[in-house]
């Protein structure tokens, strides 16, 4: 049997939303926008918005580094950005059937934010407290499941150098596994298993080591490039350095 009738596919928005972390003052910190408009006017959100339909986006990885950039304020070369998973359940957005795809994104982010004109504000929270919170749609879900990717991926690749600056110490490193992992760490075991995955820094304008006091320098350290497709620029570490048991 056949028909000239054009089928009808179900209409469905896609989003970009954004998990960006940094470590602030000691804290693991996740960037929220206040929504200025229904719905949920008034709670906090994740960054993030539509696919444009003005031809502004090529890519979904286009449209988070849009949405990083409108509404947070930070540019797109300041992270590492990788995607973390698609969400979708009937209802989850009241206004049409929205399937979203979450992106991590993280880097050494030291600055405020700047909202943009859809946001009444754009702050830092501590990750605790954000979870603690009521966050729009499933924003809670989301922010979960980024929080334990990064966590997960301090055992394996050299993600936890994202976080930092360029030239790092491998204290400065270490500091970033005992926030985000909230454990304390031996020095020295770090050391040792956590230096041949970065490259040393050699002379250079800013030389090789960094004051620490008393006692000897540290060596300054920075990241072994790779890919540069999103996600791709992190190195391995064999074995992995596996997370300690918390008893939380």
């Amino acid at each position: 049997m056949t028909s000239d009738a054009r089928p009808e596919y179900p209409a469905f928005g896609v989003t970009a939303d954004l998990v960006v972390l940094a470590v602030r003052e000691g804290r693991l910190c996740v960037a929220l926008v206040r929504r200025r408009d229904e719905p949920y006017a008034g709670r906090l959100a994740l960054p993030g918005g539509f696919v444009s339909r003005h031809g502004l986006d090529d890519t979904l990885e286009e449209t988070a580094l849009r949405e990083l950039r409108e509404e947070t304020g930070i540019e797109p070369d300041e992270v590492h950005l990788e995607q973390v998973k698609t969400y979708w359940r009937r209802g989850r957005d009241p206004r049409q059937e929205v399937v979203t795809v979450a992106w991590l994104a993280l880097g050494p982010i030291h600055g405020d934010l700047r909202a943009g004109s859809d946001a009444a504000s754009a702050d830092w929270y501590p990750v605790e407290d954000a979870l603690a919170a009521p966050l729009a749609f499933d924003h809670d879900e989301i922010l979960r499941d980024a929080v334990e990717r990064a966590r997960a991926k301090l055992e394996y690749t050299d993600i936890a150098a994202s976080f930092v600056p360029e030239p790092f110490t491998i204290a400065d490193v270490r500091r970033v596994y005992e926030t985000v992992w909230g454990v304390e760490l031996d020095p020295g075991n770090f050391q040792r298993k956590i230096a041949p995955v970065f490259e040393r820094v050699e002379g250079g304008d800013g030389g090789d080591v960094r004051s620490a006091g008393r006692g000897r320098p540290a060596a300054l350290y920075r990241r072994r490039r790779r890919g540069s497709r999103a996600g791709a620029d992190l190195t391995p570490i064999e074995p992995p350095f596996r997370r300690p048991e918390t008893g939380g």
